[in-house]
């Protein structure tokens, strides 16, 4: 765990003590990952079990997403003994989730108050399930993968590699997204063992498996009929709360990779 801590934000501090942290995030608890079981909580209590150097918050659990695979991060508040303070960044460092506040951090040992941006982050599940469903027509209509892919509030975008893309393949595309997403299709989640999860067909999307070889349990997003992808983010329970997708723009990314921005209406 301690080398996983090295790497990417936050960096501890160059002092004689960075080392002794580092020997000392051994010992702390994977942080619970409350998003990956319910996405919809939106507050929760926590214990604080360890402070970096610049004064990220370590916490036992928590509901807040840390950036990746395409999802930017939450924000919010965590609030204690009378504080509050605005939850400004979060990442994960190996199996540990830190958070970024600005302000005061609360001390170890600390019971925490966690509040997501809600209507943030909502907007950011109802974005995450369209590009999954958007991308299961375009896998089923042309067996394309997917290249890239990032979601914003307000919009979001994918890559794929589809040389051909005519303005009656984007028409064809939206319809079929939309028709699909207006059905009212459940989404799940379920945790496999390596070995199973790579027994479903078409499990990965991506052009490349990112999925590391040390990850022995593999968290499985199943949009009844219309996709089913190893991923690691927050979605939407069912596709009517998506509501319709509009593709507002195609790019050609070169080497036959193709990008599909869209909005939600």
């Amino acid at each position: 765990m301690a080398g996983d801590a090295r790497s990417g934000w936050p960096q501890t501090a160059r002092c004689d003590g960075a080392t002794a942290l580092y020997h000392q995030l051994d010992f702390v608890t994977d942080t619970e990952l409350l998003y990956a079981t319910d996405a919809y909580v939106r507050a929760f209590d926590a214990h604080v079990v360890e402070l970096t150097f610049e004064g990220g918050v370590i916490l036992d659990r928590t509901a807040f997403y840390p950036t990746g695979g395409g999802q930017p991060h939450d924000l919010g508040t965590l609030s204690w003994d009378g504080r509050s303070s605005s939850v400004v960044e979060v990442r994960k460092n190996g199996s540990l989730v830190v958070h970024r506040l600005e302000g005061d951090s609360p001390a170890v040992d600390s019971v925490v108050h966690g509040e997501i941006d809600w209507p943030r982050r909502y907007a950011l599940m109802r974005h995450h399930t369209a590009l999954h469903s958007m991308s299961g027509v375009i896998y089923e209509l042309y067996g394309a993968t997917v290249t890239g892919g990032q979601m914003y509030p307000d919009r979001a975008r994918m890559d794929f590699l589809l040389p051909d893309l005519s303005q009656d393949r984007l028409k064809t595309i939206e319809e079929r997204t939309n028709e699909l997403l207006g059905q009212g299709h459940p989404v799940s989640i379920r945790f496999l063992p390596r070995s199973e999860a790579f027994q479903i067909p078409d499990l990965i999307r991506t052009k490349v498996n990112l999925i590391p070889e040390g990850v022995t349990e593999i968290r499985v997003v199943k949009i009844e009929g219309i996709d089913q992808q190893a991923d690691g983010g927050t979605h939407v329970a069912n596709t009517r709360e998506v509501g319709q997708i509009h593709i507002t723009g195609s790019e050609n990314k070169g080497k036959g990779n193709k990008r599909l921005e869209i909005v939600l209406l």
